[in-house]
């Protein structure tokens, strides 16, 4: 029997990643949680790591670091409570078959316009652009009281019911976004295998090389702007019918910020990345602000995101391999974890 491999229990199934066996776990929870647990911690992990995900598709695959994903859901969040149903603002009562596709393409044309405002920059300058267009959108929803309601925004935001389901419901709500948010990681786990995919890595790495070769760099962020729109715009109508309102503060800077904590701190080269870094927020959110108070939050959230930049390129993803080489150097095994062919190559 060959000594460098060992049966699942030589290793740490208990700690393991693959993929299979995570939504194995994830399609049971309901099963074994409650109702706060259910939709409070689930399903605004699912929900969250969502917009996240649109973040690594940009910055893990195409070297944009944005702030403007929240912006995007945000818009999103008050296209659907503007065209649906909802109490403050210009209501217009659209059913919900046409409410939503409406406000998931008003958030792609959206995010193309803001790829294109910053197409050509890259780094801070990049960074700031979005930055500034967030801003601009927060005065916009927090001034404009006849359509946007101004500071208490739109409310009883709720999703339909559908062959007899309220999708408000813990259960419910959790399946839905747990749907999403498998749609979402495949096809950006598939992405990077395509002509598309592979074009967008190499203009990350070197975007001269690659317009050199024939290839339009603007033309091909434009495009994974819109994509990482469409991603972030489901995940903008699934907050809207989670919180069931939506203010001005859900495009805030501390909201923008927040989706960039959660990317960094999963790890921001692989879709996985983006779930695990919104389970680690959504759990400190939940049980640190009780412990250690609002103010004290920020600055441990803060805390976890330095020591994950000086410690992991990758973020907690970064660690778990660092901790597997490290376990195959030390007890020269092969341990039950996700393998180095899961994690895209940079």
């Amino acid at each position: 029997m060959d000594s460098t491999r060992s049966t699942p229990a030589a290793g740490w199934p208990l700690l393991a990643l693959h993929p299979g066996l995570m939504l194995a776990a994830l399609a049971i929870y309901p099963m074994l949680a409650n109702d706060f647990f259910i939709l409070q911690i689930g399903g605004q992990t699912l929900m969250l790591g969502l917009i996240a995900l649109s973040l690594m598709l940009l910055a893990g695959y195409g070297g944009m670091v944005t702030l403007s994903q929240m912006t995007v859901a945000g818009i999103s969040a008050y296209m659907v409570a503007l065209l649906g149903d909802s109490h403050g603002g210009a209501s217009l009562g659209w059913p919900w078959w046409l409410a939503i596709p409406a406000a998931i393409m008003v958030a792609v044309i959206a995010a193309a316009f803001i790829g294109a405002l910053s197409a050509k920059t890259e780094g801070i300058y990049t960074i700031m652009i979005t930055l500034a267009v967030g801003v601009a959108v927060f005065y916009l929803v927090l001034q404009n009281r006849v359509i946007f309601n101004g500071f208490q925004g739109l409310s009883h935001v709720r999703p339909p019911v559908v062959l007899g389901v309220d999708w408000r419901t813990p259960v419910a709500f959790y399946y839905l976004a747990l749907a999403c948010a498998v749609a979402g990681y495949y096809f950006v786990w598939r992405l990077r295998r395509t002509a598309f995919g592979l074009a967008l890595q190499g203009i990350r790495d070197n975007p001269r090389r690659m317009s050199a070769l024939g290839y339009d760099v603007i033309r091909h962020r434009i495009a994974a702007h819109a994509m990482a729109g469409a991603i972030a715009g489901v995940g903008g109508v699934l907050l809207a019918w989670y919180n069931t309102f939506v203010s001005p503060a859900t495009v805030g800077v501390d909201a923008m910020i927040n989706v960039l904590l959660v990317a960094v701190i999963g790890g921001i080269r692989h879709p996985l990345g983006a779930f695990l870094g919104a389970a680690v927020f959504v759990l400190l959110q939940s049980f640190a602000i009780d412990l250690i108070g609002s103010q004290r939050f920020r600055l441990l959230i803060g805390l976890i995101f330095l020591s994950t930049v000086l410690f992991s390129q990758d973020g907690l993803l970064g660690l778990w391999a660092q901790c597997r080489r490290w376990w195959v150097s030390v007890a020269g095994r092969r341990p039950f974890l996700i393998s180095s062919s899961e994690l895209p190559d940079r």
